[in-house]
């Protein structure tokens, strides 16, 4: 028989909680104006390039669960030493993703749809390696959608699309994620 613990009894439950809360108004209270701006703008380059709402909600939520969840780990010191040094991992081709989508957008025909979806790619693979001892198989698949979502060539190639119909969301969308590398927080 198992021994109760406190602690990961309540670890569960924050990270039960707040995977049911995660709606656009908690996600503002968990997370930063500037993040939130992001995800907005993701949410409508998502709902424009598909024409579904309900997708494009369904992605965004996936992703504030997902961060949410990838936090109260972090928080809980969940993570062992390798794994740590995984985050870091993380953290860096999260923040090469970044610039690379910067770059593409600030220096004309410079865009490699093969590129992002590479970089997309090995962010979901490291997230999924991370996180598969810690969280459910849902929560796993929640990571795959998003990821899949946003490297979905066809959406890659409609968001570089100079002066097409989600640039002004690209331009929101990079000026916003370079606040956060200014901030240190990507």
């Amino acid at each position: 028989m198992e021994a109760f613990n406190s602690k990961d009894l309540a670890m569960k439950v924050q990270k039960k909680f707040l995977s049911h809360i995660a709606s656009k108004s908690m996600a503002q209270m968990f997370i930063d104006d500037n993040s939130s701006e992001v995800l907005d703008e993701l949410y409508r380059v998502s709902k424009e390039h598909s024409g579904n709402q309900t997708e494009a909600k369904k992605v965004v939520k996936n992703m504030v669960k997902v961060a949410v969840k990838v936090g109260v780990l972090i928080r809980h010191e969940k993570f062992s030493t390798e794994e740590l040094c995984m985050v870091q991992e993380f953290r860096k081709k999260l923040h090469t993703g970044a610039m690379t989508a910067i770059s593409f957008q600030e220096v004309e025909f410079t865009f490699d749809k093969a590129v992002m979806i590479d970089l997309l790619a090995e962010c979901r693979d490291l997230l999924v390696q991370l996180v598969e001892k810690h969280l459910t198989p849902k929560s796993l698949m929640r990571i795959r959608h998003v990821f899949n979502h946003y490297s979905d060539p066809a959406l890659l190639t409609h968001l570089y699309e100079p002066q097409g119909a989600l640039w002004p969301s690209l331009t929101r969308i990079c000026s916003g994620l370079n606040r956060m590398i200014e901030e240190g927080k990507l």
